[in-house]
């Protein structure tokens, strides 16, 4: 290996993610991949620093890509400039408005049911409770991460922190709550682990920063065929990806999200995962 040089894109250390934990992340990226020979650099992803000099750049960590600075603008001055960006810039399009995921129950994938509307309001989530059957739904934007905004709603609870533009709703899946969602990790292409993620007692948010409960996990032969159907309606090869599922009301496992951005691998919870994540990586650079 010559030392390729690679770059992790972060947050702006000013912006609204400067703050948060996304050091501790990237230091089990970085450690692995320094300590294979690689030359890894955290780049700000709203700076406009010209990255075309890197063998390789991972939009590993590019919190507040959906609040902060101009995402699209960015991925399509990367791909003009013709930056290595993994994964690639199409991808990091549609994978950070959530309509992929009617794309992908079209294809066939199982979906978590989901209505896309314009705006979240009374009146849409009357009528989606009566479709899907349902008074116990949740809201989300169409572009989002880390839960922002997202919302746990029955009749008569108010709209204060609900999705202000585009979003997306869906029935709440109550499995959540008593066994987890499994998320599944790619790495190259190829099943790597996965942990499953347990709210606190009192939420529905399974993230970390809401006190969420990771733990290594075994996925079943029906969740690995779930989320082999979740890559192939991807449609290209991913460098990485995290696919999170949960079981339906029939108990079959679902797609909740395939995060193909900015997904926190969970390198920690495996302890091979380190060593998969740096071949990944350090294939990826080396092919050209």
């Amino acid at each position: 290996m010559r030392g390729e040089k690679i770059a992790i894109l972060v947050p702006a250390a000013d912006g609204a993610y400067g703050g948060t934990r996304w050091p501790e992340v990237l230091a089990r990226m970085v450690g692995p991949l320094e300590a294979a020979g690689l030359r890894v650099e955290a780049v700000d992803w709203s700076s406009g620093e010209d990255l075309t000099g890197f063998d390789l750049v991972l939009a590993l960590l590019v919190w507040g890509y959906h609040s902060d600075g101009d995402w699209a603008g960015q991925v399509a001055r990367w791909r003009e400039a013709g930056v290595r960006l993994q994964n690639p810039p199409g991808v990091l399009g549609w994978n950070s408005d959530k309509s992929y995921l009617g794309a992908f129950a079209a294809k066939g994938a199982s979906v978590v049911p989901t209505r896309f509307v314009d705006r979240v309001t009374e009146a849409a989530l009357h009528e989606a409770a009566v479709f899907f059957g349902t008074d116990r739904l949740v809201a989300k934007p169409r572009v989002s991460a880390g839960a922002f905004r997202t919302i746990r709603w029955s009749p008569g609870i108010p709209l204060d922190d609900a999705p202000t533009g585009a979003a997306m709703i869906q029935p709440f899946m109550t499995e959540v709550l008593e066994t987890g969602e499994p998320s599944l990790l790619y790495l190259g292409g190829t099943f790597s682990h996965a942990v499953s993620k347990v709210p606190q007692s009192g939420d529905f948010r399974v993230q970390p920063e809401y006190g969420g409960r990771i733990t290594p996990y075994a996925p079943s032969p029906d969740e690995m065929a779930a989320a082999e159907a979740a890559l192939a309606a991807a449609g290209e090869p991913l460098l990485y990806a995290r696919i999170d599922l949960v079981r339906d009301r029939e108990g079959r496992p679902v797609l909740m999200e395939l995060e193909a951005v900015e997904p926190d691998l969970f390198l920690e919870y495996h302890p091979d995962a380190p060593a998969r994540f740096t071949e990944a990586v350090a294939a990826a650079a080396r092919h050209r």
